[in-house]
């Protein structure tokens, strides 16, 4: 049988069963499998299928029913860390860091319509032709991104960022080479001393991996509240934690609930820290009130090319939502942040800690910035992959105010 008349048999087959389903009643996984593996074993006394074939073909035709159709043995598939589908008929995907078309695809455009509404729906969320942009994620925590036509002119784009069951730990990432454990050691000391630390790092770079890790230093007794547009972290060993999620508006355009409404709420909720997943717009300003008012160790994460950048933006999306003068921002930039860790994705793909910086404060109306941790490169090896080292600087911490006070030392 070849493949074309594979993919024919599978869809009448799931035609079959979706026209001989009970609508009426519940029918259980259990019982679609049962009627599943009954027509391809018929199917099977006309033509000849190896067990392993009947096997596909019967996981393909319940995933198309009741699961994520193609999708779904992606999902599945742990080595695979990111989803990109453009329209019904190009999926590619990340694998070890490589970008590679998928082999198959879904029978229709509808096919993959349906799947996307089943995707937003599980969260409560609504994706039309109104509102053709969703961020939604799965119950698995992956985080998905869907754009609809008429926006999306090849069919419906889905982008989907897997993250793994248990989240990559700081010792992991020491053994990846992504940090030192001189660096990490640094960092674990600074969090428990509770210095605010903000990871930088364009898109992939490891943002939300690295604010997991650095979330195993809070205390377990500290009360955290974490904040998320959509939720992606996977923070453990916090048994007083509270989660926030942004909420949408409804398609009255109304009852939406923003990272700023959420922020103002989460100071009257007594927390020790704060974790902002991300900060892209005018919630920076609740961030630096957050910071600047009592709420010492709070982490955030923002998309930068650069330490100095990410300073820059973080003024800019302040006066957004806030008509001060330049100074002030910079000023309150100063005093909020003590930390600055960015993060890199490298020519080999590799995710590194490019630098650690440290925000001095105020001088001449700039932000003075001292590197404490900077990646020195050293060429690259015979499979490709980039040497290097993230060294320690010859500057010391400046600030061990916080340190002190917690009777910990560098």
């Amino acid at each position: 049988m070849t493949e074309e008349e594979e993919k024919i048999k599978c869809s009448q087959i799931r035609e079959l069963i979706v026209n001989e389903i009970d609508c009426e009643r519940g029918i259980s996984d259990g019982e679609i499998l049962e009627c599943i593996e009954e027509h391809v074993l018929k199917m099977g006394h006309t033509v000849y299928l190896s067990a392993g074939k009947k096997e596909e073909m019967i996981r393909t035709i319940f995933n198309s029913i009741r699961k994520l159709d193609v999708l779904q043995e992606i999902l599945e598939d742990s080595s695979i860390t990111e989803i990109m589908v453009n329209g019904p008929n190009h999926i590619f995907i990340e694998k070890n860091g490589r970008l590679q078309p998928y082999p198959k695809k879904f029978s229709s455009q509808d096919k993959l319509e349906d799947v996307v509404q089943q995707i937003v729906g599980k969260v409560n969320r609504r994706v039309n032709e109104a509102n053709p942009i969703a961020d939604v994620r799965l119950l698995d925590g992956s985080r998905v991104n869907v754009v609809l036509p008429p926006i999306a002119l090849e069919g419906p784009v889905v982008t989907i960022r897997k993250f793994p069951e248990q989240p990559i730990s700081m010792d992991k990432l020491i053994e990846l080479g992504s940090i030192t454990k001189e660096a990490a050691t640094m960092l674990e000391k600074l969090v428990k001393a509770k210095y605010n630390i903000f990871v930088s790092g364009g898109t992939g770079s490891g943002k939300t991996t690295f604010l997991n890790a650095l979330s195993e230093y809070i205390p377990s007794e500290e009360r955290l509240i974490v904040i998320e547009d959509a939720a992606e972290l996977q923070i453990r060993g916090i048994p007083n934690l509270v989660r926030l999620e942004v909420r949408n508006a409804n398609i009255e355009g109304k009852n939406a609930v923003t990272i700023r409404d959420l922020m103002k709420s989460a100071l009257r909720m007594r927390p020790d820290r704060i974790i902002l997943g991300e900060v892209r717009d005018a919630a920076a300003c609740e961030l630096l009130n957050v910071m600047n008012t009592g709420h010492d160790g709070s982490l955030c994460s923002g998309h930068a090319n650069s330490p100095k950048d990410m300073l820059n933006r973080l003024e800019t999306l302040v006066l957004t939502g806030m008509d001060i003068p330049l100074l002030a921002v910079r000023s309150q930039v100063a005093s909020a942040i003590d930390i600055i860790v960015h993060l890199g994705r490298l020519r080999d793909k590799s995710r590194r800690v490019l630098e650690i910086d440290e925000i001095l404060g105020m001088e001449q109306g700039e932000v003075q910035v001292q590197p404490l941790f900077s990646f020195q490169e050293e060429g690259q090896d015979e499979a490709g992959r980039v040497k290097g080292m993230l060294c320690g600087m010859a500057g010391d911490l400046f600030h061990q105010e916080k340190l002190h006070a917690a009777g910990i030392t560098i």
